[in-house]
């Protein structure tokens, strides 16, 4: 099927056609211009014949003069035919039968006549002849109507034998063309088999390959380029998802490593009731932590192929902060901090989920943040946008670890113990997603022992 060719063969197929085209009109125009210029030349031929033929007329003094020249013409012209009458009356006509009655005068604008006669191609004119009164060639002074061919054999030998050479010098050059054109595809096509000859060399564990975009033409740099940008995300995300992934066993393996350890140990010995009650309680906390981790990463997961959201409507960001607020009002009061909130603004979006957005921060905030210390949310209005910035005195987070605070399971704390929390690790990347939903955005700084979150809102409303 056409539609499996390859690109090389595309290509010469097309050359060749192209090739095959232009020479062939090539051809035709020289096989025409020979053939007109056959014509100019018989043309010419005929009419100096005409004149000579005039001049004869008037110079012979007898019509066994006039006949003896017209042999002596035709005798050293070979294929040269003449009929020459006054009205009805032959003056000079051994081969009256070769022309015909539609011959276009002298001086017409019209080409030489072509006609056939017993497989002889002929070509010729008239010419009107006037006789003067002293010639006694004829009996009166009544013009002689002259009629004049040539035989075309040679031309039409020539044009066939022209025709066999184009013919086989186009089906020469059409090879050729072919050949040049398969060897013009497959070198201009090298720089695609050397970006499929790397590519192929790319696996999950040589993901560090890149595509030699100097190595190649202009117009495959694009490609490379892109194939390039291509590979270093898969590697990004490549990475990132190995991590994940052991961050993933990490998180999982310590609860379900104490619901195996407390069970076992529960099993050891008999035990009173009570003692079976802490154990099932403490096995309870463990499974509500599994299925928060569970529920945030399907949350997670349903985000990453993009979601709309489910109950959009006007939702003011002062009062769900306040509200959320008065939630945290006994963690804040147990670490002797202070919360405090200015300006307002409204945006629209989903309700639960910005509120989860902002308690994730906050809930954050508390938890690093020092004691006897402030946070502070900031709220800002802008033409096309809000932003929420929420900001927790505490230790200065690097620089480099910044960027990474939005991954899952990632944590500052590199021995992952957090006594103090039963977070998941999951809260920013919740938090993240949730703002990508939105089409806003959310972002971090830290300097100075302050740290400040920001969440970026692009669909306002006026208050």
């Amino acid at each position: 099927m056409p539609g499996r060719f390859s690109l090389t063969a595309r290509l010469t197929v097309f050359y060749t056609l192209a090739s095959a085209t232009v020479l062939v009109g090539m051809g035709v125009l020289m096989s025409l211009a020979t053939g007109r210029h056959f014509v100019e030349l018989d043309r010419d031929y005929l009419q100096d014949k005409i004149g000579l033929i005039q001049k004869i007329v008037r110079e012979s003094p007898s019509q066994a003069v006039l006949t003896n020249r017209l042999d002596e013409l035709l005798g050293s012209h070979h294929g040269l035919f003449i009929d020459l009458r006054q009205g009805d009356h032959p003056v000079y006509g051994k081969n009256e039968r070769l022309f015909p009655s539609n011959l276009p005068p002298e001086n017409s604008v019209a080409d030489p006549v072509d006609w056939t006669v017993d497989d002889q191609t002929l070509r010729g004119l008239s010419a009107r002849i006037e006789v003067r009164s002293t010639a006694h060639v004829t009996a009166t002074d009544m013009p002689l109507q002259l009629r004049i061919a040539l035989d075309t054999r040679h031309h039409a030998h020539f044009m066939q034998a022209l025709h066999q050479t184009l013919a086989l010098y186009l089906l020469g050059a059409v090879l050729v063309s072919g050949l040049l054109g398969w060897w013009a595809a497959r070198r201009g096509l090298a720089p695609l088999r050397t970006l499929k000859e790397r590519a192929m060399t790319v696996t999950a564990q040589k993901l560090d390959q890149r595509m030699p975009v100097d190595a190649v033409p202009a117009e495959f740099a694009d490609l490379a380029q892109s194939l390039n940008t291509m590979l270093a995300r898969l590697q990004s995300d490549f990475a990132r998802l190995q991590e994940f992934s052991s961050d993933l066993a990490h998180e999982l393996r310590t609860p379900i490593s104490n619901l195996l350890t407390q069970t076992q140990v529960s099993l050891a010995q008999k035990r009173e009731a009570s003692a079976y009650q802490d154990i099932l309680a403490s096995n309870a906390e463990e499974f509500q932590r599994l299925a928060r981790m569970v529920s945030d990463m399907l949350f997670l997961a349903k985000t990453e192929h993009g979601i709309e959201l489910p109950n959009p409507e006007a939702i003011s960001l002062d009062q769900e902060t306040r509200a959320l607020f008065d939630f945290y009002d006994a963690v804040a009061d147990d670490k002797h901090i202070r919360l405090k909130i200015t300006g307002e603004a409204q945006v629209m979006g989903d309700r639960l989920m910005v509120r989860r957005a902002i308690g994730n921060l906050l809930s954050n905030a508390l938890r690093h943040s020092s004691a006897n210390a402030e946070v502070v949310v900031a709220i800002e209005r802008k033409t096309s946008e809000a932003t929420l910035c929420l900001t927790n005195s505490g230790t200065t987070i690097a620089p480099e670890v910044l960027p990474r605070l939005f991954d899952r399971f990632f944590r500052v704390d590199k021995s992952r113990s957090h006594p103090d929390s039963d977070g998941t690790g999951l809260g920013l990347s919740i938090t993240q997603a949730i703002m990508a939903a939105h089409g806003g955005s959310v972002s971090v700084i830290s300097a100075q022992g302050k740290t400040t979150f920001c969440l970026m809102f692009r669909s306002t409303l006026a208050d």
